[in-house]
């Protein structure tokens, strides 16, 4: 039992609860939003893959903005309290299989609480402006 858990506590309604960050800021703005990198999308698809997968007793949800806009497109999970950056489908598919049927972490999409950008990203946008 957790420290914040209390003996009297009900059992929770769901095993895990996924909020997908599909805040929109307006065009331009400098940080971005999770919206403009497909985070919609990408929620659905984790909806429709964990049907088919069979996950059950797991909620997957939108949620307004998690305050991560430059990490996103954001997903935490709790009741971990797991903060993923999945910019794609196949990174949807590694922490649905790995977080929610193993059990596990996906480490290399894992946010941490001093993280600016996912390395892969970074190294993108440095290369990027390299080229230019």
């Amino acid at each position: 039992m957790s420290q914040r858990e209390k003996p009297t506590d009900p059992k929770p309604y769901y095993n895990a609860h996924v909020f997908c960050c599909t805040n929109r800021r307006v065009a331009g703005h400098p940080r971005g939003s999770c919206a403009d990198r497909g985070s919609e999308a990408l929620r659905d698809y984790m909806k429709g893959r964990a049907r088919q997968l069979g996950i059950d007793n797991v909620r997957i949800n939108n949620a307004g903005c998690l305050d991560r806009c430059e990490l996103g497109p954001t997903v935490v999970i709790y009741p971990e309290g797991v903060w993923y950056s999945c910019p794609t489908k196949e990174d949807i598919d590694e922490v649905l299989q790995k977080h929610l049927i193993e059990g596990e972490r996906v480490e290399r999409l894992m946010l941490h609480t001093a993280d600016k950008m996912p390395e892969d990203r970074a190294r993108r946008s440095e290369g990027l402006k390299a080229a230019e």
